[in-house]
């Protein structure tokens, strides 16, 4: 019972959402924040963490989820590192859901308990999102089914928040048939689960050889109930083609580092680098209409699919930004790193 109310109370706030997007452009729709830069692993793919940094301060986080309140925001997500690490995280969330706004987060799974998930529902998550990379461990991911598959038959037993699985495919990837056994298993515990492809350090694409083409065309066919369906970006992207589209990151959809700056997202971090303190609406109109020189072979998928609501209006005509590869001094961003694209964002 609980869970149907939150599902139900889930669907309405998206339908909300998605209804204010139609009719004003002049907030954002999400945000991903970040709490904890450090995290437990270190997948040689990934450029988002680090070891050593320590939790942003609650009281820093609220006023940070506060401002994106006040800036008409209506989904944060809550990213890393690793969010679970994080000793107040539970106070974040709350935080979050006060406002009304739905609540989602990124995990790698490692800290998930039954109580830990218990806590997860009492706080008011609605959205948990956990990558599964391989079925074994390797020396590129420990984010492995064999590892993280007792984690989801605890969610599937007591998570009353949406739960969606992603995996990946590509450059890197030694067993590409692994996201179909994962893409199977989410689904064989009921949530629902979607499919990524490897990108290189700037967010851009690199395309599929056949065996990886054969598994996304399998895995896309078990992820039915999947935000990205509702657009192709991801298919030109397995091809190496660019897609045509116009991207709002800057507006639409922000990303907030853990020292409280607005990026276009995780791999184009320094553009704009406007403290949210002092984001303003006329920032987002600004970002909304400036076209990015990093779109067409962009493959973040929560950008995207972010930005899908407004693909019908509102013709870029800004200077574009030569934004790729850009990063700001805050972080240590290697070019030709393998970093992974998720379904993090997606409104399941």
């Amino acid at each position: 019972m609980k869970r149907r109310l939150r599902t139900a109370s889930r669907k309405f706030r998206e339908f909300l959402m998605i209804a204010k997007g139609v009719t004003s452009t002049d907030h954002p729709v999400q945000a991903q924040i970040i709490p904890m830069r450090r995290c437990n692993l270190s997948c040689t793919y990934c450029n988002e963490f680090d070891e050593v940094s320590e939790p942003v301060p609650v009281e820093e986080m609220f006023r940070r989820i506060d401002k994106l309140a006040a800036l008409g925001t209506t989904l944060i997500v809550i990213s890393g590192g690793e969010p679970l690490l994080h000793p107040q995280l539970d106070d974040v969330i709350a935080r979050i859901r006060s406002h009304g706004m739905i609540a989602g987060l990124i995990t790698n799974g490692y800290l998930l308990v039954p109580e830990r998930i218990q806590r997860l529902n009492r706080a008011g998550l609605d959205h948990l999102q956990i990558s599964i990379d391989n079925v074994q461990p390797d020396n590129v991911s420990l984010k492995s089914l064999k590892v993280l598959d007792k984690k989801l038959q605890w969610l599937e037993e007591n998570a009353i928040f949406h739960v969606n699985i992603n995996s990946v495919i590509g450059a890197g990837v030694k067993n590409q048939w692994d996201a179909l056994t994962v893409a199977k298993r989410a689904v064989e515990l009921g949530f629902s689960s979607t499919v990524g492809i490897i990108h290189d350090g700037s967010g851009q694409l690199r395309p599929l050889a056949e065996d990886a083409q054969a598994v996304f065309n399998e895995t896309r066919k078990l992820s039915k109930r999947s935000y990205s369906r509702l657009n192709g970006f991801q298919k030109n992207i397995a091809l190496g083609q660019p897609n045509q589209w116009r991207c709002r990151a800057g507006s639409r959809f922000l990303y907030i580092c853990e020292h409280g700056l607005v990026h276009y997202c995780s791999q184009q971090r320094g553009f704009p680098g406007i403290p949210l303190a002092d984001y303003t609406r006329d920032d987002i109109r600004r970002e909304f209409l400036t076209e990015k020189a990093c779109a067409p072979n962009c493959t973040i998928s929560c950008v995207h699919q972010t930005s899908f609501m407004d693909f019908w209006r509102a013709p870029q005509k800004g200077e574009s930004h030569k934004v790729v590869g850009a990063g700001c001094e805050c972080y240590s961003h290697e070019h030709g790193q393998l970093v992974q694209i998720g379904g993090a964002a997606a409104v399941q």
